[in-house]
């Protein structure tokens, strides 16, 4: 789609349940608007995954996608730069940074950073796994930031200063999580009595914790079956 195409509001058409508009009868453009819906799908999977484990660690990557979020909001209405085309139905109308592609390399490079830093076993199909993790973030990012400017949502100067920017604040905020929160903070929010009320917990020292949750229940399964057997 070239920068000189008009925007007409009869030509295009919102997906449905958001504000995603794409080219009527556009096949590529439809899924650009499928896949802008990225981190509305990341935002539920992290808020689903903080209330089932509870985890210190999760629950703190939900937060600094937020603080990520406001801080692109902050800049937004900072620098006021409009969008290519202006649309009655979006929300915000500035552009400057693309909050789409902060939040996408945010994500993307905090999640390779865990993987790598954080998941440090050395099986081969774990090793596998990461390695595929890390391609369709990187792939799903690029789309969604292509997508952004193919949509005319967003000029390419604003996606570029958007994902260079969310970058920055997921490697800082990772190694913050990682260097200053992990081994001195969250020991204490674990020790405490609402901590204990919530079932909040820290993992951060487990480096499988799918295979140590397997492995519990197992033998905690095992044990109550031969409990179970002798009161029989």
């Amino acid at each position: 789609m070239t920068e000189d195409y008009v925007y007409n509001s009869s030509e295009w058409k919102a997906l449905s349940m958001s504000f995603v508009e794409y080219p009527k009868g556009d096949i590529f453009g439809k899924l650009m608007a499928l896949l802008a819906l990225a981190p509305l799908y990341i935002v539920a999977a992290l808020s689903a995954l903080a209330l089932r484990c509870r985890d210190l660690h999760t629950i703190f990557y939900f937060v600094g996608i937020t603080l990520n979020e406001l801080l692109n909001m902050f800049l937004k209405y900072a620098i006021q730069e409009p969008r290519p085309v202006a649309r009655d139905n979006y929300y915000v109308q500035y552009g400057m940074p693309s909050s789409h592609s902060q939040f996408m390399l945010f994500f993307t490079v905090y999640t390779i950073l865990f993987l790598y830093k954080r998941l440090h076993t050395n099986s081969l199909i774990e090793r596998a796994f990461r390695a595929i993790g890390v391609v369709v973030c990187i792939v799903l990012t690029a789309l969604v930031c292509y997508g952004r400017v193919y949509l005319l949502y967003h000029t390419v100067s604003q996606v570029i200063v958007g994902g260079l920017i969310g970058a920055f604040a997921g490697l800082f905020y990772f190694f913050f999580i990682h260097s200053i929160l992990t081994p001195y903070v969250f020991p204490k929010i674990v020790s405490w009595r609402i901590s204990e009320l919530l079932l909040i917990r820290d993992t951060s020292l487990i480096p499988n914790i799918l295979f140590f949750e397997y492995t519990a229940t197992r033998q905690e399964s095992r044990a109550r079956l031969r409990k179970n057997m002798k009161m029989q």
